[in-house]
């Protein structure tokens, strides 16, 4: 489902009515050559520049006055409109440019010159430090006349010249294949592996007999030896492999390699404690994405940040925002909440699942077997609140609670206990753009049924975990659920526009039958009311098959109803039924991953892996986790464990989908503040921030310049332009907390 349209150029319409021409003179252009007068020989004639910058040709270059004290790159630029692009023709993009001082960022885009402003095209070079001469190859994947070079100049605090010279676009070259550097033909978990539990690697190999393996400690010993299973060709990847299962190994150590085949592998640990940190760090990405409050240096090397959206100059804040025009006549303080991705978006439909999906991380570990709430309590993630004598999780999960209780409707008015599907900005931002410095205006989009019932379910959810620590929330929340869930049965049908996707994401959804099963479920679990176990039991959802090969998402909720039936202390009538449906779901999902050679719980129709599919793998190991914790049976257990290693690097392009764990591990997600690959300046994601991984309908431009014809677990590249592959979001990193703290609790079990 195509979940957001995320546009990168933010020459917005403003810079295009703000464009100061610069001298006129004949253009001279090659046959190919899309660019005009890109020499500047005797003028700067079609070249554009915002009214800020002062240009002139000067030695035959252009050379630009760039202001200081401007914000965001695209502040100060200078471009050329008006530029065909051919859909599927390739083209070589390149130019000289110098800057002094030496070390300035320039981010050079071909892109759309009206709206939507998309990308199609961008580098960021640091001019006069990583040369002067730049040149790159992309496929366009529009046809356009309303093309745009431009060369987005602003952020500096002082001022600072541009030169550049031999700026051409030249179409019709040979395109650049991509082939992107997959290491080692021996794919393993490259975090570690449980020293009772299971371990696979899978080997890339044109040979069709068994081969011999040896597993070396650090050291070089050979510790293990034995013969590799072949598995044919792998569908989801195209690549002849096999098969290596060294888990009769269980001692402890570091550094260990898998050889077969003439390569070696990529260190992994074998250790009880490999998952102890990815647990903290997957929850502590919240604290970073949090909106309306500072962001402590102190708390987060690296990360500090002041306070987004709180009306500070440039922003137009979150403490009143109105509507969309039409929608109401009353403004909301909706600030708070966590930034829903890679944008400034905020949504109720999102971050509903997101926030259950940290609740139930906790809810699990006070019912589970091996559940343990004491390795995320207070103090555990390092956040403002830690001290308070509250589990850390909980009050991480809390910031985003209060912001879902202020997007309701005020008394009074109408659709009043309904909940505003969302806020972001008018229009898409560009990239980099911190959280302060966002100066587009905020609106409220319209209440829809979806949102309200994801109110009613994380708050109903939330009343029951909160009230040992906090009485007054506990009913607040429960109140507010209440009211939304009358309000949706008055309003069934209000569904979100697929259309409203600009200036953020449109998370539409046409059918909240599950929304209304899960909303019913939590209410239940927490009041015991017949009116709700009424609802649950002659649900359509309560006997339908929930467990998919795709699996749950915010689109697909109902069963986050079912596995909080199963697991969480309750009388439902024929709630053994219940639990056996989540063995069910699970057999499923285990017969997938031992019939796949990369061993995930997750084979998709056509092998068409979809947005985000590395969640999906993630939320299809919790359905595993469930069931072992229903059942006790070791092979859940072992299922859960393995599907962990397709996300740290036993998959086809030997990458870890998390940041910072692994040798090889992804960089450059989506996102306006850990923009590294775009600013020297800025971060990349914090460690333990998971990618959305492999997406077959690669929606983004540079996806598609890149990865046309990819086959399944290929169609992912680790670029901050991939907005389709590679961004993050709360409710993927809510699977990989969840799947990091069950692991974390086996490695105490399994001994």
């Amino acid at each position: 489902m195509h979940r957001r349209r995320t546009a990168l150029l933010s020459l917005t319409a403003l810079l295009a009515t703000a464009l100061t021409a610069l001298p006129a003179a004949p253009a001279g252009a090659e046959e190919s050559e899309q660019v005009r007068n890109g020499t500047f020989d005797t003028t700067t004639e079609p070249w554009w520049t915002t009214a800020n910058v002062t240009a002139a040709a000067d030695d035959g270059r252009l050379c630009a006055d760039v202001p200081g004290g401007t914000t965001n790159r695209w502040d100060a630029a200078v471009g050329q409109n008006d530029i065909t692009l051919v859909k599927g023709e390739s083209y070589r993009f390149s130019f000289h440019a110098t800057g002094t001082p030496a070390g300035h960022v320039v981010r050079a885009v071909v892109g759309l010159s009206v709206e939507p402003y998309d990308t199609y095209h961008e580098v960021t070079p640091q001019l006069s430090v990583s040369g002067d001469t730049y040149s790159y190859t992309f496929t366009s994947p529009v046809d356009t006349a309303r093309g745009q070079v431009g060369f987005q100049l602003g952020g500096s605090a002082e001022p600072w010249r541009f030169c550049m010279d031999d700026v051409s676009l030249l179409g019709g070259v040979a395109p650049e294949p991509y082939e992107p550097d997959t290491g080692p033909r021996v794919r393993v978990n490259q975090v570690g592996y449980l020293p009772a539990g299971p371990k696979n690697a899978t080997l890339v190999t044109d040979a069709a007999a068994r081969l011999p393996w040896e597993l070396r400690n650090a050291r070089g010993t050979v510790v293990a030896r034995g013969t590799t299973v072949p598995r044919g060709v792998d569908a989801s990847s195209g690549q002849n492999v096999h098969s290596i299962d060294f888990g009769a190994y269980r001692a402890k150590g570091a550094g260990f390699t898998l050889t077969a085949d003439g390569e070696t592998s990529r260190p992994f640990d074998v250790d009880a404690h490999a998952y102890d940190r990815l647990r903290l760090d997957a929850a502590k990405y919240y604290y970073t994405q949090r909106s309306g409050t500072p962001v402590r240096e102190d708390l987060r090397p690296g990360y500090g940040r002041p306070a987004g959206h709180v009306g500070v100059a440039p922003n137009k804040g979150d403490t009143e925002v109105p509507c969309q025009p039409g929608v109401c006549d009353y403004t909301l303080d909706v600030s708070g909440g966590w930034y829903d991705a890679g944008d400034h978006g905020k949504y109720v439909v999102n971050g509903g699942i997101s926030t259950w999906e940290l609740l139930s991380t906790y809810e699990r570990a006070l019912h589970a077997r091996t559940g343990r709430a004491g390795p995320l309590g207070d103090g555990s993630l390092a956040l403002p609140e830690s001290g308070n004598k509250v589990p850390d999780l909980l009050d991480e999960a809390r910031w985003e609670l209060e912001f879902l209780l202020r997007m309701q409707v005020p008394r009074g008015e109408p659709l009043a206990g309904m909940a505003h599907h969302k806020v972001h900005d008018e229009q898409w931002t560009g990239l980099p753009l911190m959280p302060h410095d966002d100066p587009q205006k905020r609106e409220l989009h319209p209440p829809s049924t979806a949102a309200t019932l994801n109110l009613a379910a994380t708050a109903a959810q939330a009343a029951r975990l909160y009230r040992p620590w906090d009485k007054a929330f506990a009913g607040r929340a429960l109140a507010a659920a209440r009211t939304a869930w009358s309000a949706a049965l008055a309003h069934p049908d209000r569904y979100a526009s697929e259309s409203d996707g600009v200036g953020g994401g449109a998370y539409p959804d046409r059918d909240v039958t599950d929304d209304f099963y899960w909303a019913a479920a939590e209410l239940y679990l927490t009041t015991g009311e017949r009116q709700f176990e009424e609802h649950v039991l002659t649900s359509p959802v309560h006997t339908a098959d929930l467990f998919q090969p795709l699996g749950f998402d915010w689109a697909r909720t109902g069963a986050a109803g079912r596995l909080d039936l199963a697991t969480v202390p309750n009388e439902l009538p024929g709630r053994d039924k219940v639990r056996r449906s989540v063995v069910k779901g699970a057999d499923r999902y285990l017969a997938t991953l031992k019939a796949h050679p990369y061993g995930i719980p997750y084979a998709p129709d056509g092998n068409v892996y979809d947005w985000g599919s590395s969640h999906q793998i993630l939320n299809n190991a919790v359905v595993l986790a469930t069931a072992y914790d229903l059942t006790g049976a070791a092979r859940y257990r072992a299922g859960a464990l393995q599907s962990m290693d397709y996300i740290l690097g036993r998959n086809a392009l030997n990458i870890s989908y998390v940041t910072g764990y692994g040798e090889v591990s992804a960089q450059n997600q989506h996102s306006r503040w850990y923009a590294r690959q775009l600013d020297p300046d800025l971060p990349n994601p914090p460690p333990g921030t998971l990618a959305g991984g492999p997406n077959s309908n690669i929606q983004d431009p540079y996806a598609q310049s890149k990865l046309q014809g990819c086959v399944g677990q290929f169609c992912y590249i680790d670029d901050i332009q991939s907005w389709s592959t590679n961004e993050h979001t709360i409710n993927w990193n809510a699977a990989l907390t969840r799947m990091a703290s069950f692991v974390a609790d086996q490695g105490r079990h399994l001994r």
